[in-house]
């Protein structure tokens, strides 16, 4: 069974952020950018635990194409994907997990 998905608020700024830039950059761009986290993210409700962890509970898994990981864990019991940070793969690895709570 294929799992669900919602974006934590600091996921979402950063997914934004990311296809504005895209798109400043080229038009067209950011809608490409928006795809491949959109086709990463539906491999991921499709199969959630092929992917890394990376700390604690966190998973993560490279976009196609573009340098930024998805972190997120797994809540089984609601066959939840919770996606924590769209995280630019250049900044701090320390960064990815800041301010992230479970709940």
């Amino acid at each position: 069974m294929s799992y669900s998905f919602i974006l934590k608020r600091e996921a979402s700024i950063e997914f934004a952020d990311a296809f504005v830039w895209y798109e400043e950059q080229q038009e067209g761009l950011g809608e490409l950018f928006n795809i491949a986290v959109e086709d990463k993210l539906r491999q991921i409700c499709n199969n959630p635990f092929h992917y890394k962890i990376s700390n604690k509970k966190f998973h993560e898994a490279l976009t196609e194409k573009y340098p930024y990981l998805i972190v997120y864990f797994v809540d089984e019991k609601n066959k939840l994907i919770i996606v924590t940070a769209i995280f630019h793969t250049s900044r701090n690895p320390r960064n990815k997990f800041k301010g992230i709570r479970l709940k």
